[in-house]
């Protein structure tokens, strides 16, 4: 019996052992330059022969879970760098660790291997894509975004109008859009909701834009309706520029790109750099548009490592301009004017922004990952318009005057975490935050050639958004994945009316809960 119990008992052990060896393993990894050692987001990761891909974090990392013991070829690429082929070994019931160095270099297309997931490197644009396309600001970057279109009028100096897929968002009453986390969409704007104007970031300064369609994302809510776009301006530059333009129509531009302080140590790398931006043009109207915009731009920035960072940017915006507006075609048939002549040519006006932000980033030994972030914006927009001409007014005609100033005061926190659950891969996200806006002489006034004639309506505007919000994401296998979250918004709204004898003062609050769902099935790889 008990010679019985004790091969009984061996068995047992033995048959562990043969489980405990055939148990998956866990590779985890790190992607950073190797100039400046910072992590390489939105890289795309293959492992060997099998179906299982990921994509780098903002940390520049990846893992891959439930994978069957052995040795296979680690593929790291991303457009701009040299594409790397890493040996690896993973071990049963063990999670293996791997750092890779990229190496930049020139683009070369068939180096570049792509996986199905929808991730964030599918959704992005790149600095090979802002390179290789002829732009003059920041908002014709909007048009590489798939199924966005953008139309000037009323002058340069004025936020473009945006149409995407089905969508008329006007001047970004439904799409979402932020530069380095700071909010660019005005809410309770002068001239429309959400009024969205990019032309404070120098376009030089982008490294890679991130966006996606729809209003699916728990982390978006207010204006992301249509979809959201995310810029983000270089970490560090590689070298000092200096650039200049000119062309007809009396058009000039000159923009720098300068590192003030460089230096990198053990773990890591700081810089501070500086960047410049002056643009003008009389334009092609009959009437000089007398267009000038003025960016300067100052971001300090360290990584030690990829296990925590610190950005500090300012940046200040001005834009000055005329316009010719728009014209009704009987005047060109009936030759009062020509095709680029004007019924009034004092519309325009100017506008400004400062803008100050400070982000922190830490990645925890529990692979908590975590942010935090607080800006300040002090913004001014005064815009001079005339649509009808002198439909309403036969004398001095339909010309109107919109106007505010505001300071915005908003901080977000955000937490990830990579894991597993019953041997799949899962990411758990949450986040909080605010938004106050502050403004100031919200109003609408009648003018002539700019010249004041009554107020319409002016009043003081304040609006507090917070919200808080919980995604979960799950991989089922290497083809179906799905996401499942959740969003609450809390808005406070107040409003004075500085026209009413008694200073009349409304209020008003709302809370919204919005689900969120995502699948993804991916039939090939």
């Amino acid at each position: 019996m008990n010679l019985f119990l004790r091969l009984f008992f061996l068995f047992i052990f033995l048959q562990q052992g043969i489980i405990s060896s055939a148990q998956p393993g866990i590779l985890e990894g790190l992607l950073q330059d190797s100039d400046t050692k910072s992590p390489i987001t939105g890289a795309s990761i293959n492992l060997g022969v099998t179906n299982k891909s990921d994509n780098t974090d903002a940390f520049g990392t990846f893992r891959f879970v439930n994978v069957a013991p052995g040795q296979y070829e680690l593929i790291a690429s991303h457009i701009g760098y040299r594409t790397e082929i890493v040996p690896v070994e993973i071990k049963a019931g063990i999670a293996s660790t791997i750092a890779v160095q990229m190496r930049k270099s020139t683009v070369d297309l068939s180096e570049i291997k792509l996986n199905s997931k929808k991730t964030n490197s599918f959704n992005s644009i790149g600095q090979v894509d802002i390179r290789l396309r002829p732009i003059n600001s920041s908002q014709d970057i909007l048009r590489m975004v798939p199924g966005l279109f953008i139309a000037q009028h009323a002058g340069g100096g004025k936020a473009e109008q945006l149409f995407l897929r089905g969508f008329d968002i006007d001047h970004g009453t439904d799409i979402g859009l932020s530069v380095d986390g700071m909010p660019v969409n005005m809410v309770s704007h002068a001239h429309g909701q959400g009024y969205a104007d990019l032309h404070f970031v120098i376009p030089e300064t982008i490294d890679r834009t991130v966006f996606d369609l729809g209003p699916y994302a728990s982390d978006k809510g207010n204006m992301a309706t249509a979809g959201f776009v995310d810029f983000h301006t270089k970490d560090f530059l590689e070298k000092n520029m200096v650039k200049t333009e000119a062309g007809s129509f009396n058009s000039r531009r000159i923009a720098t790109l300068l590192k003030i302080t460089d230096k990198e140590f053990a773990t890591g790398k700081r810089q501070l750099y500086m960047a410049s931006e002056y643009a003008g043009s009389d334009g092609y109207f009959e009437s000089p548009q007398n267009f000038h915009r003025i960016n300067l731009l100052g971001k300090y920035n360290v990584w030690n490592g990829n296990q925590s960072n610190i950005t500090i940017i300012t940046s200040v915006f001005d834009s000055r301009w005329n316009a010719s507006g728009q014209v009704p075609q009987r005047a060109i048939a009936n030759g009062d004017i020509s095709r680029y002549g004007a019924i009034d040519n004092t519309e325009g006006g100017n506008t400004s922004r400062i803008n100050l932000t400070v982000r922190l980033a830490k990645q925890w030994r529990n692979n908590w990952k975590v942010t935090g972030q607080v800006y300040y914006v002090h913004y001014h927009f005064n815009l001079y318009s005339n649509f009808t001409f002198f439909l309403e007014d036969s004398v001095d005609g339909d010309q109107i005057r919109q106007r505010e100033s505001r300071d915005i005061i908003g901080t977000t926190a955000t937490a990830a975490r990579t894991s597993t659950i019953w041997s799949k891969k899962t990411i758990t996200s949450v986040g909080t935050g605010f938004r106050m806006d502050n403004i100031r002489d919200n109003q609408l006034s009648r003018t002539v050639r700019r010249k004041y004639l009554s107020l319409v309506q002016k009043g003081d505007v304040g609006e507090i958004n917070a919200f808080s919000w919980w995604d979960q994401k799950l991989e089922l296998n290497d083809k179906l994945s799905f996401s499942a979250g959740i969003r609450a918004d809390y808005f406070h709204f107040i409003y004075r009316d500085e026209l009413s004898a008694t200073g009349k003062r409304l209020q008003q609050h709302r809370t919204t809960l919005s689900p969120k769902l995502n699948l993804q099935y991916s039939p090939s790889n």
